[in-house]
């Protein structure tokens, strides 16, 4: 039996419509996202990529290589080259999602083998798109990546802030170290999951030419979703700024929203989130806790909170399948079903660590995903995106103070769960919070610290 796509309950419920547009690769919108609703009074609906990693389990493999096909149209976009691998890396990615063995390392094989080494200064939107900015990084090969982030740092001075107007948690910063990260020559590159209106990068366009002018840029994202008033406002922002504004995407396309959506959808929240709280939750044996020492390269960053150089990026795959094997060795010998969580902005060094333990276990199915600020509802029905929750509180003492964080879909039957995390959230409420809502499931807990 063919699985419903994980969008028809919402579809059915609140009179969404997604509808196809284009893709240089082959994909289609409802084969890159699912939906579900937001606990947020700001926007109704949230797409849950199938390629990000953020609140769905996934191959690590795929979402890397999704994020390395991203970066290799950003190349074709700064500077025309040979045919790329096209519509065959599309294939490797809709059989990667159907769950085909080999198939989403297929994809990060195929678009490495087709990578051009070009240099640009690339920058990633915290939350969900930081590690997807750094592989878009990873397929330029000679890029400089920051993303930005909500963790301000005292001896750090920000160089720019904006605004994302649907997130739940709006305060961005970009901390470049050194302060100069950003001043090279040559193109920009911005890098979100989902281009819905564009008005966040428009606003982060016109205050970082403002801060240092280029005459190219380029906007990647999966999903471009802008209606044609959307694309006269960026083509309106070149004259404005007199610089040229390339957008790319792995698939465009609408989602269509009935009038009284917002509204429609809080009332669903309401209902659904009182018939939850008489369900009773399955009573399992707690899993172990162990740590891990990774042995993380001395000098190289845990992200690109502050910067990450070329550099970086040679001296990290060098030391990737050695950090890969100290996690197999630390995992129960049963496991067979592994979790790799990563933690709200720290999504890069989790999903290379998952990749290379993918790499390494073939007999083991290595998922990858991380935790986040966003509350969205949860529906235990195959056809909605996000099945199942952990709540937990926050772990790393944020500057916005404390609140509650959210894993998805984590309970999957996994035999272990490695959760990383960089310094600032090792802390008590890490073993108290999340920790202990992962051995609930059942499952062993391995934490990893990267060095912050």
């Amino acid at each position: 039996m063919t699985a419903p796509w994980p969008g028809e309950w919402v579809t059915s419920r609140l009179g969404l419509a997604l509808a196809d547009g284009h893709s240089e690769v082959g994909l289609t919108l409802p084969g890159l996202v699912g939906l579900a609703v937001r606990r947020n009074p700001r926007r109704a609906h949230l797409l849950v990529s199938t390629v990000l990693g953020k609140h769905v389990p996934t191959d690590p493999r795929l979402v890397h290589g999704s994020a390395l096909l991203l970066g290799r149209l950003v190349a074709d976009a700064l500077q025309p080259g040979p045919a790329g691998p096209g519509e065959k890396a599309g294939a490797f990615a809709e059989a990667a999602l159907r769950g085909e063995p080999g198939a989403a390392a297929g994809l990060r094989d195929l678009v490495t083998a087709h990578r051009r080494v070009l240099g640009a200064v690339v920058v990633g939107y915290a939350e969900t798109a930081t590690a997807l900015g750094h592989g878009v990084a990873d397929g330029l090969g000679e890029a400089v990546y920051l993303h930005s982030t909500r963790r301000p740092v005292a001896e750090v001075t920000p160089y720019g802030g904006f605004e994302e107007e649907h997130s739940h948690a709006t305060s961005h910063l970009l901390l470049p170290v050194p302060a100069g990260l950003l001043e090279s020559d040559g193109p920009l590159v911005l890098v979100d999951d989902e281009l819905s209106t564009g008005k966040t990068v428009r606003n982060t366009l016109r205050a970082l030419h403002a801060v240092r002018s280029r005459r190219h840029y380029v906007v990647a994202t999966l999903t471009d979703l802008r209606d044609e008033a959307d694309r006269a406002a960026m083509a309106g922002l070149e004259r404005e700024l007199d610089a040229r504004v390339d957008v790319v995407a792995l698939v465009t396309g609408r989602v269509g929203l009935p009038p009284g959506v917002l509204e429609a959808g809080q009332e669903l929240v309401a209902r659904v989130e009182r018939e939850m709280a008489r369900a009773d939750a399955p009573e399992r044996v707690p899993g172990g806790l162990r740590r891990v020492p990774l042995g993380w390269p001395a000098g190289v960053p845990d992200g690109g909170r502050h910067g990450f150089l070329p550099e970086h990026r040679a001296q990290l795959e060098k030391e990737l399948p050695g950090m890969a094997a100290r996690l197999a060795a630390a995992l129960p010998g049963e496991a067979r079903r592994v979790l790799v969580l990563g933690f709200e902005e720290l999504m890069y060094a989790p999903l290379r660590l998952a990749e290379a333990l993918a790499d390494l276990l073939e007999d083991t199915d290595v998922r990858y995903s991380t935790t986040t600020r966003s509350p969205v509802l949860t529906v235990d029905d195959p056809a909605y995106a996000i099945r199942n929750r952990l709540v937990f509180p926050a772990h790393d003492d944020p500057a916005d103070g404390p609140g509650e964080r959210y894993a998805y879909n984590v309970d999957q039957g996994f035999d272990a769960v490695v959760v990383v995390v960089d310094e600032a959230g090792d802390t008590p409420a890490l073993e108290h919070g999340l920790l202990r809502g992962v051995r609930r499931l059942g499952a062993e807990a391995l934490v990893a610290v990267v060095p912050s």
